[in-house]
């Protein structure tokens, strides 16, 4: 298996691990707090991701300078997963993963305005028929609630996080001043973890944390351990391995691997009609796939 097959393993593996935050997510979010929930799992992840970077390059105060870098995109990473969780409550997974696959058209815009990055006509292509088929399973297949814009609450809260995050991936590299990436994102990580703290430590205290079923538990545990820290190194790993365009296309698997987790789960298949809006998505995902300079690499 060559380097560029390994990639996209990495990546195949990346967007399943990612899906299972979704389909487990939505088991655990009616007993505990969106707050409560990501302080935990986000003390969890910082505490592994910290061992891991030590144990790579080594953590000196000299990477962590002007730690303001840090609380901004600690900031943009706690509201994303705190939207997350809080969008569960209300919205189905599937719908939910279907916004995430809106994130590559918001992080598109932001990447020009902060780094002036224009994309290519099938990328645009790809985001189209994507953008597409993610406004079709968020509106579960029904044109009147698309022509009435009724995206429902858990969707809308879920969407803002998602800009957030957007906004988080272009700011990386205007802020990051030389440091390795597992050291400046285990300082984003820390930030995120501490204003989660501050801002729900009331939650925090009223969460009767002996009485929660294990659900949470495991869902606490997957999301720090292999929806934070595991998919950090494939994500390191294929980006040294692929070009940008195809590490962001594998976003676009996110609601078909919901599907398979809920499925695993024993919650069954999500309506029938939401079919050719994952079919788009599927599209956008070989379009983004594809070799656009004819080079071997695919």
């Amino acid at each position: 298996m060559n380097a560029a097959a390994r990639g996209h393993l990495a990546m195949l593996c990346f967007s399943g691990l990612i899906a299972g935050s979704f389909a487990l997510g939505s088991l655990a979010s009616p007993y505990i707090g969106s707050t409560a929930m990501n302080a935990v799992r986000f003390a969890l992840a910082a505490v592994l991701l910290g061992i891991v970077a030590q144990a790579r390059v080594g953590l000196t105060g000299a990477q962590f300078r002007a730690p303001w870098r840090f609380v901004i995109l600690g900031g943009l990473m706690g509201f994303y997963f705190v939207t997350m969780f809080e969008g569960l409550k209300t919205a189905p997974p599937v719908s939910l993963s279907a916004v995430f696959t809106l994130m590559p058209v918001v992080a598109g815009g932001f990447g020009y305005i902060l780094m002036r990055q224009v994309m290519t006509r099938r990328m645009a292509l790809a985001l189209s028929f994507g953008g597409l088929g993610a406004l079709w399973v968020i509106f579960r297949a029904d044109l009147n609630a698309l022509v009435a814009f009724e995206v429902g609450r858990g969707v809308a809260i879920y969407f803002m996080g998602c800009v957030a995050h957007a906004l988080y991936a272009p700011l990386v590299p205007r802020l990051n001043r030389g440091e390795s990436p597992i050291a400046f994102s285990f300082g984003a990580l820390v930030a995120a973890t501490g204003m989660i703290l501050v801002a729900g430590w009331g939650e925090i205290r009223a969460t009767d944390w002996a009485a929660l079923p294990p659900i949470v538990w495991i869902t606490v545990v997957y999301t720090a351990a292999m929806a934070t820290a595991l998919t950090f190194v494939l994500l390191q790993y294929a980006t040294l391995r692929l070009p940008s365009a195809k590490v962001m296309a594998y976003t676009y698997l996110t609601p078909v691997w919901v599907i398979c987790w809920l499925v695993a789960l024993g919650e069954g298949l999500p309506p029938l009609k939401l079919l050719p809006g994952v079919a788009l998505i599927l599209v956008a995902l070989a379009l983004l796939l594809k070799d656009e300079h004819g080079s071997k690499e695919a």
